[in-house]
């Protein structure tokens, strides 16, 4: 009888450890993944360098900024780095564990979807291009290297047809030859919803939103904690993040700066506390370098 007391015992101490450690797992990690934007600023330092920070569970590299004319145009602001070996940089950043996403759209790009078939001729180039698919006369701008997924940053131009991308994107997912499910998100503007993505995040097949608590929203940016949980509210099958801007300069952003205690005290102690909550999402890489944004967190 002692014995099985004893036993009973042992075991109830080591549930009780065993929940405080996961209750202190659980608080160190609370503020969830870091994501960075990378690619726009050529001073920013290579894409190898920003891995190897150690401050960034996920990278996306921006822009794909010209698509839907026949015309596809890779922009990362004159990075002195040829495409290969950005591509060698692709490759050393998920050897360490990190996602690498290629952003779509951007600011002052010149894209649009005007068909389905530009929809289907948009899908089939991210595919062939940068996700593994290949194919024979499609240059492959990274070599050999394929990125994780895409984030749609679509920010400018007509709301239709994204959804149709989205759907083709992962109906492409049985074929990866990557070995591992592609990633789709999709950045929004602060205020929900968003027209320009509202059709393609209705269709249920996207990992992550990322709501940007900046910009020129400025109604929207004076309650970033309420507007952030209704795309939360809206997506609940989504890991939903908190995208910010790293520097109070207006380079960086219109408005909505929140140094790294507001952000903390107005927004992320709150939020943190969603089911569906994902991170924080910085914008972007160089001032996160200049400011050491990231590191404050």
């Amino acid at each position: 009888m002692a014995f099985h007391l004893r036993q009973a015992c042992f075991l109830l101490l080591v549930a009780l450890l065993s929940q405080h450690l996961t209750s202190g797992l659980a608080a160190a990690n609370g503020r969830g993944d870091i994501g960075v934007y990378w690619g726009r600023n050529k001073y920013e330092g290579t894409l190898r360098e920003a891995c190897d920070t150690g401050l960034y569970n996920t990278v996306m590299i921006s822009f794909l900024s010209a698509f839907g004319h026949g015309k596809y145009t890779l922009d990362l602001s004159d990075h002195s780095e040829s495409e290969y070996d950005i591509g060698i940089d692709i490759k050393h950043c998920q050897s360490k564990g990190i996602l690498v996403l290629l952003s779509i759209g951007g600011q002052g790009g010149e894209y649009w979807l005007p068909s389905s078939k530009s929809a289907a001729d948009l899908a089939d180039y991210l595919w062939t291009a940068f996700l593994g698919g290949g194919r024979a006369g499609v240059r492959l701008p990274f070599g050999d290297a394929a990125v994780d997924g895409v984030d749609f940053f679509i920010d400018q131009g007509a709301t239709e047809h994204y959804d149709e991308v989205a759907k083709r994107l992962k109906d492409y997912t049985k074929y990866s030859r990557v070995g591992r499910a592609m990633v789709l998100a999709a950045t929004t503007r602060c205020g929900f919803p968003d027209q320009r993505l509202e059709k393609a995040l209705d269709t249920g097949l996207f990992d992550r939103v990322h709501v940007k608590l900046f910009g020129e929203d400025r109604k929207c940016m004076s309650t970033p904690r309420e507007s952030w949980e209704k795309w939360a509210a809206a997506y609940p099958r989504s890991k939903v993040f908190v995208v910010v801007v790293a520097s109070p300069d207006t380079a960086a952003a219109p408005a909505g700066y929140l140094p790294p205690r507001d952000l903390y005290y107005r927004v992320l102690q709150f939020v943190m506390r969603r089911r569906n909550y994902g991170g924080i999402v910085i914008w972007n890489r160089y001032f996160d370098k200049k400011t050491h944004f990231s590191s404050a967190l």
